[in-house]
């Protein structure tokens, strides 16, 4: 990977993700740069993970959002302040949001976590580690919309596990975005599949949204995980992504993974 460079511009036409590799982030020295950025609060918070897995995730993804949030405005990381909403979904507490203007989500799992930082428009991002985690297609049937229960039946049964996990990662990005977690029920909107390279949402009416406010998009960063982001479209504007693996403080390269589905997909010809 390159050096870091110095600073990047937000804006609202344009997603930042980023991920890191935690496991690969074993340095002694670097760990104790990455604490010395974290709150008293944080700090202790790391020490009650059990697994050292946890642990390590947890000071990782502080440091991540920290040092990343400052390569777009000039903040020391130390000096960043969050706090949750009523449904858990951290914000920047210590700038005006409406001056401030930086959206950022996050999401882990076994192996990778994945930052998304845009400007002034909402962002929801998942992802899934699709080789550690094995599920029961009763989590479908039970949380579902009937339509993507339907679908997945369909499904050859070695491709179901991936399918789920399509369906899922969507789903999560999008009450992300939302700012209301697992409060919106998961089977009053639906995903589904125009051709092999799309993806259309579908809401019920009682959710009180509109589904062209919101564009989807499909990665597999690495064959063992599946990384799903939901925007905001601000004025019909799309934007566009850059997707970066990085180790804070130290390096970081622009990725150019395949794009699996996307909302913003052409007709097949």
């Amino acid at each position: 990977m390159n050096g870091t460079p110095d600073a990047l511009v937000s804006s609202a036409n344009h997603i930042d993700l980023w991920l890191a590799h935690y496991q690969e982030i074993s340095d002694a020295a670097l760990h104790a740069e990455y604490r010395a950025l974290l709150t008293e609060e944080e700090r202790n918070q790391q020490l009650r993970f059990y697994f050292p897995d946890d642990r390590q995730r947890y000071l990782v993804t502080r440091a991540l959002v920290r040092t990343v949030l400052s390569r777009y405005l000039d903040i020391d990381p130390a000096d960043w302040r969050f706090a949750n909403n009523q449904y858990g979904r951290p914000a920047i507490a210590n700038l005006d949001p409406a001056e401030c203007g930086l959206r950022f989500n996050i999401s882990h799992t076994r192996g990778l976590i994945a930052l998304g930082v845009t400007q002034r428009r909402e962002l929801g991002v998942d992802v899934e580690n699709v080789l550690t985690r094995e599920v029961s297609m009763d989590i479908a049937d039970r949380f579902f919309a009937p339509a993507e229960v339907a679908e997945l039946a369909t499904v050859p049964p070695e491709r179901q596990q991936d399918r789920f996990f399509e369906y899922w990662t969507f789903k999560e990005s999008y009450i992300k975005a939302r700012g209301m977690g697992l409060s919106i029920p998961l089977g009053q909107f639906s995903f589904h599949y125009p051709h092999e390279r799309a993806v259309h949402i579908a809401i019920d009416p009682e959710l009180g949204d509109d589904a062209n406010r919101w564009s989807f998009w499909q990665y597999r960063p690495t064959a063992a995980h599946l990384l799903a982001v939901c925007a905001e479209r601000r004025e019909g504007e799309i934007p566009s992504l850059t997707l970066r693996r990085t180790v804070p403080l130290v390096a970081e390269e622009v990725l150019q993974p395949e794009l699996l589905k996307t909302s913003e997909a052409e007709p097949p010809r």
